[in-house]
C-alpha cells in the first residue's frame, strides 16, 4: 500500500498542507513536494536540473519556514519546479538537500496556483508523528 505524502488543508484565503514522513526529514521532503504540486502538476516534470540547497534557522520551526521559502526562490528567479528532494544533511538548525526538477516549459507544464511564501501561521513540526504542517500565501 503506498502512504500518503501530503494532504492539503482549507484556509480562509490561503491554502496549506499537512505531510508526513518515516522521519521527520522525510516530512520535509514531501511538504516541499506537495508544495510544488500545488503550484504545478508536477506529472510531466523531468530531473533534468538539480539545484543543492542549504538552509539554517534557529529552530526547527524556522527551518521548514527557511526551506520551503529557499525552494520557491528558486521557482521565483529560476523557474525551476523540484519534484525530487533527497535530504543529506537534517537537524535542528541546519538542512541540505539536492532538489531534482526542471525549468518550467508552458508546453509541457501546467501551473496550478501562485504560491507566494509559506507562513508562521499555524506552523506546525511534530517530532513525535514526523508531520508537518504548513499555510502558503497564495
Amino acid at each position: 500500500m503506498v502512504k500518503k505524502r501530503f494532504e492539503l488543508i482549507e484556509h480562509t484565503a490561503d491554502t496549506g498542507l499537512v505531510a508526513y514522513g518515516d522521519t521527520l526529514a522525510e516530512a520535509f521532503g514531501n511538504a516541499a513536494y506537495g508544495m510544488f504540486s500545488i503550484i504545478a502538476g508536477l506529472d510531466g516534470v523531468g530531473e533534468a536540473e538539480s539545484r543543492r540547497v542549504e538552509v539554517t534557522a534557529d529552530d526547527i520551526e524556522g527551518l521548514l519556514f527557511e526551506w520551503l521559502n529557499s525552494l520557491l526562490y528558486y521557482f521565483d528567479v529560476e523557474m525551476l519546479i523540484f519534484r525530487r528532494f533527497d535530504i543529506m544533511e537534517f537537524g535542528d538548525t541546519r538542512l541540505a538537500a539536492a532538489c531534482y526538477g526542471e525549468k518550467y516549459d508552458p508546453s509541457r507544464h501546467r501551473l496550478k496556483t501562485g504560491v507566494k511564501s509559506a507562513t508562521y501561521h499555524t506552523l506546525e513540526v511534530d517530532r513525535q508523528k514526523n508531520r508537518v504542517r504548513v499555510i502558503f500565501d497564495i
